[in-house]
């Protein structure tokens, strides 16, 4: 079991990262989805967003979710091949909480380097994201 401490990261590499973790057998665990950034401007991203949730219809989908670890989880899912069994049961083998819940205070958080954000600006969050679209957090 692989447990990251997604705060800081890049979305799609830390996205592809854990895809590949997954498909080769490993449980992984992702807590602060939150915090995850996405780089670039943010006008553009959060219209990327809101032209996903706004494509479709409401009875057909698709269906895009509003919260950080679902957005999280799904970009992940993308990346997996969906149609096939060893990448269902992959995917199941992935868990994604937008905080750090109460039973996994205690365990030991990897950081993946190669996909930590160097830049102190032009980025935003995944929480700020999920908030522009209309997800409330406590």
């Amino acid at each position: 079991m692989i447990y990251i401490d997604a705060s800081n990261h890049i979305y799609g590499r830390l996205s592809s990262y854990v895809a590949k973790k997954l498909l080769n057998g490993e449980s992984i665990t992702i807590v602060n989805a939150s915090k995850v950034v996405i780089t670039g401007r943010k006008e553009f991203i959060i219209d990327k967003f809101n032209n996903l949730r706004n494509t479709g219809s409401i009875r057909k989908g698709p269906y895009y979710p509003k919260t950080a670890d679902r957005i999280l989880k799904r970009s992940i899912g993308d990346m997996l091949p969906k149609k096939k069994t060893h990448g269902m049961e992959a995917l199941k083998r992935c868990m994604v909480y937008a905080n750090v819940p109460k039973s996994l205070e205690n365990k030991n958080f990897e950081r993946i380097e190669s996909a930590m954000n160097k830049k102190v600006t032009g980025f935003i969050t995944l929480g700020e994201i999920s908030k522009i679209l209309g997800e409330t957090y406590e």
